[in-house]
């Protein structure tokens, strides 16, 4: 299954190694984008499967990120962080995510696994 996917985190860094980590694993990472504006604008023009987005954006909430493109885009949207679930696990289930990736845990595989069964992929 290929799963075209947008990311969304304001560290450039984190940006191209997850795009060359997931490019390499089969996902093709079609935009990225480091701003809420931008995510929305992204998803919108580029219709992707999975958009993963960072808890935090310098500043802006990604769960109001979250929020805003689940009433805009039909993709399914996986939150992602440095933070265990274990911090954030009620707003998670609260909100429009399929489920929650810890950075270190990211990989095809996750992403495929939440997409299909919905939560929290197990560490790889």
């Amino acid at each position: 299954m290929s799963l075209r996917c947008l990311l969304v985190d304001d560290s450039i860094r984190f940006l191209e190694a997850a795009r060359t980590l997931l490019e390499r694993d089969g996902i093709p990472v079609v935009g990225l984008a480091s701003t809420g504006a931008e995510a929305l604008a992204r998803a919108a023009e580029l219709s992707p499967d999975v958009v993963l987005v960072d808890l935090d954006l310098d500043g802006e909430s990604g769960f109001d990120i979250a929020t805003r493109l689940a009433d805009r885009v039909s993709s399914v949207i996986i939150l992602i962080s440095t933070h265990s679930l274990e911090d954030f696990e009620e707003l998670v289930a609260g909100s429009p995510a399929r489920g929650f990736l810890h950075k270190s845990d990211l990989s095809a595989r996750a992403i495929r696994q939440v997409v299909g069964g919905g939560g929290t992929a197990p560490p790889t």
